[in-house]
């Protein structure tokens, strides 16, 4: 399995609804791409921004490529993202997966729920 990580920072003003415009876009489009396993959001504040770190999970390199092009070490970004004072990295990281487990039982864990 391999994890994809892309961060970006927003204005703390926008944080919530670049959040939605991150499941209208990149979740969605990869969530239909072939190959794609899942996905996990993280958000921190950084000063007056918050700090997204988007990571989705693959199947293979290979897949990644049906999603975001021949060089899958650049970052996929969307037209609109202007809009929300958006702060991208212009590049990806990729990481083996060696270790996948998440205990359901834990106090506040959501499982398979959308927030």
């Amino acid at each position: 399995m391999i994890a994809r990580e892309w961060k970006c920072r927003v204005p703390l003003t926008h944080s919530e609804s670049f959040t939605k415009y991150l499941y209208e876009t990149g979740i969605k489009d990869s969530s239909a791409t072939p190959g794609y396993l899942g996905a996990q959001i993280f958000r921190r504040s950084v000063f007056k921004n918050i700090e997204l770190t988007l990571i989705t999970y693959w199947d293979k390199l290979e897949s990644i490529s049906t999603f975001a092009g021949e060089d899958i070490s650049q970052a996929r970004l969307y037209p609109e993202d202007e809009v929300y004072e958006l702060e991208p990295d212009l590049s990806v990281q990729h990481y083996e997966v060696i270790e996948h487990q998440f205990n359901v039982g834990i106090p506040g864990a959501q499982g398979d729920v959308a927030l």
